[in-house]
């Protein structure tokens, strides 16, 4: 199979702004923040590891024109699952940071890792827009 890996996602925001500061309190990196901000443009991207969320401003999403988007794109569209590289507690007080309450979790599910059999420990959240974040926690030999 010659697909790799993803590269990136896209995701529809209501509130640029608390999307920031949302997903910057939970450690990921905005690179083109202080240019976004100045510039008005309707994307801006959270980066993590090798990847990266581009986000859509309204103004992006709701222009008729904008054809490189799913059809129903809404913000809230979102179903993430992020790997958590550090402990349990260390998330939990990553997620009080960014006020964002537990909704489900920890509980054992099954990951992408090791074929699809690597199994972790799971915590459900949501980001200001509603969109669902998971965050797994592997056993260290599957990281």
């Amino acid at each position: 199979m010659a697909v790799q890996s993803f590269d990136h996602v896209a995701l529809p925001v209501a509130d640029p702004r608390a999307m920031i500061e949302f997903y910057g309190a939970l450690g990921f990196r905005v690179p083109d923040y202080d240019s976004w901000r100045e510039s008005g443009r309707p994307l801006f991207t959270v980066k993590f590891g090798d990847n990266k969320i581009n986000m859509h401003a309204p103004s992006l999403w709701q222009d008729k024109g904008f054809a490189l988007r799913a059809p129903n794109a809404q913000p809230g569209c979102g179903d993430l699952c992020f790997v958590w590289a550090d402990s349990e507690e260390a998330l939990v007080q990553a997620l009080e940071r960014a006020g964002a309450p537990i909704e489900e979790g920890p509980v054992e599910r099954v990951g992408g890792r090791a074929l699809g059999r690597a199994r972790g420990q799971s915590v459900y959240t949501r980001d200001p827009d509603n969109n669902l974040l998971e965050f797994i926690i592997y056993p260290k030999d599957y990281l």
